[in-house]
């Protein structure tokens, strides 16, 4: 996107995002009023996209009141601090909380200046997820519990209310501001349909998060899962992997079966062997000499190797990479496996993962890869099917845009038997916080390796970067991400020089 500075809404960018469910984000120390103008305006594109505008004023309301509350609690902080004073202690915040609107109202400028020298943000994150839209309003300090108590006593409060009218009649507490923009925020939520669920305030040692959850319009949902489904069955049409490949297979399958027989099988097929002598002759082993056997490369690769060679290799030859458009996908595809791999072999040197981070990076954008399979014919067949079912126009472009293609690549994978981590890897590669447990570190280093892709592509921003799989490999800076990308992108280039 571009930087929130600019105040100009790079909508292609928002339509991407949207699409392949990267999470937008804005962030912010001071909150000017250019600057809620600007999350104004991104709301409103990023609700076009998803074709819920009708709630565009409840959306703008519930974020702007979100970000105010979020810098009022950075500036309590900032404020506390400078008179000595003791969040956490209850005589020291009431003794603070009794002058805190007047003196820092009369004194605003001052106190977000000091905000902004301790690096206190505002930070808005909207996302598409699980046919959800995720909306956070993130400030990077901790409630403290007497705080978390006020918080959730005002929300019960404003649960009860049915309208504004009633809340009015209310004697509520003044003492931080009467908690009416709160109360208004829930009777919003529920005249958008939502339930109390939908809208919660958590707190971690490190942020307070506002989060509403918004379901995606029913028919939009149903439109696109049932078109993603047509699709999908249609890759029985499609032809299974090719016959050497499923002998390798049985072969792997058969625990009576010997490296040697299993290294003659794949030696039959020219290209398939050209492909493994590649792997293992690449920077990924780090051979200190050039391997050109078969049966000495199956050895050096292994079982597990091999297998995760077939998947990737018999995906290729039936998709193919004929079109300009298939040769950027798997060219992104291969890059992200180089930079999984690596990301293993430097931060958790889990020799089971490498191969299976490798194969993972490979494949986890197979969905977009199978769309771009689809001929002109079944496209019309798709038209007709899209008329037939009255689907609106707008879900076959989000779906050939990327929109579910991790859960269009998923099941294919499942249809092909895939194993799990790989299927898991495929569906969740956006967002790994779903992801099964044990699946977990699989996930996020492919989410990390992709989100680097598009990083190194200025399609996102440091910002945009989920800080969970990040913290989980020690990454914890802009600096830190561009230094390893500088090491990362110079071996993929030497790596295809070869």
């Amino acid at each position: 996107m571009a930087s929130a500075q600019e105040l100009v809404v790079d909508e292609s960018k928002v339509k991407k995002a949207v699409q392949s469910g990267i999470p937008l984000t804005i962030t912010t120390f001071t909150l000017p009023h250019e600057i809620e103008m600007y999350i104004e305006q991104v709301v409103t594109v990023f609700l076009k996209q998803v074709d819920q505008e009708k709630l565009k004023d409840y959306i703008v309301y519930c974020v702007q009141e979100l970000s105010v509350n979020a810098k009022k609690a950075n500036t309590k902080r900032v404020y506390f601090s400078e008179r000595g004073l003791d969040l956490s202690s209850p005589n020291d915040y009431k003794e603070g909380m009794a002058s805190f609107k007047e003196n820092t109202l009369g004194n605003i400028a001052h106190y977000l200046q000091l905000q902004k020298e301790k690096g206190l943000y505002i930070k808005l994150i909207m996302q598409i997820k699980k046919n959800t839209i995720h909306i956070e309003v993130r400030n990077n300090v901790a409630v403290t519990k007497t705080e978390l108590i006020r918080i959730h006593d005002k929300l019960a409060r404003s649960r009860q209310y049915n309208n504004l009218e009633d809340a009015l009649s209310q004697v509520l507490d003044d003492s931080e501001g009467a908690g009416l923009g709160l109360v208004i925020l829930v009777l919003m939520l529920k005249k958008m349909g939502l339930d109390e669920d939908c809208f919660d305030i958590l707190s971690t040692d490190k942020e307070t998060i506002a989060r509403i959850l918004i379901p995606l319009d029913k028919t939009r949902v149903e439109s696109l899962s049932v078109l993603s489904e047509t699709i999908v069955n249609n890759v029985n049409s499609l032809p299974q992997f090719p016959e050497n490949i499923l002998l390798v297979q049985k072969l792997i399958a058969d625990p009576k079966s010997d490296m040697s027989v299993i290294a003659r099988q794949i030696s039959m097929d020219p290209a398939l062997t050209a492909d493994l002598l590649k792997i293992v002759n690449s920077a990924q082993y780090m051979l200190a000499k050039k391997v050109d056997n078969i049966s000495e490369a199956v050895k050096m690769v292994g079982i597990r190797g091999i297998k995760n060679l077939l998947y990737s290799y018999g995906t290729q030859k039936v998709l193919g990479d004929e079109t300009a458009d298939k040769k950027e996908l798997w060219e992104h595809s291969y890059k992200t496996a180089f930079y999984a791999y690596n990301l293993i072999k430097n931060f958790k040197k889990d020799n089971n993962l490498l191969d299976d981070v490798y194969v993972g990076g490979i494949l986890h954008d197979m969905g977009k890869i199978i769309f771009s399979n689809v001929h002109p014919e079944l496209l019309t067949k798709i038209k007709e099917f899209c008329i037939e079912k009255n689907l609106p126009a707008s879900t076959l472009e989000d779906l050939s845009a990327g929109m579910n293609h991790a859960e269009i690549g998923a099941h294919i994978a499942e249809k092909w038997n895939f194993p799990e981590g790989l299927v898991q890897t495929i569906r969740f590669h956006h967002d790994p916080s779903s992801a099964p447990p044990e699946h977990k570190d699989l996930v996020e280093t492919v989410y990390l390796a992709n989100m680097f892709c598009e990083y190194e592509n200025g399609n996102i921003t440091f910002d945009q970067f989920d800080p969970v799989p990040l913290e989980n490999f020690g990454i914890n800076s802009k600096k830190q991400i561009d230094t390893l990308l500088e090491r990362f992108s110079s071996g993929f280039k030497k790596e295809n020089q070869r």
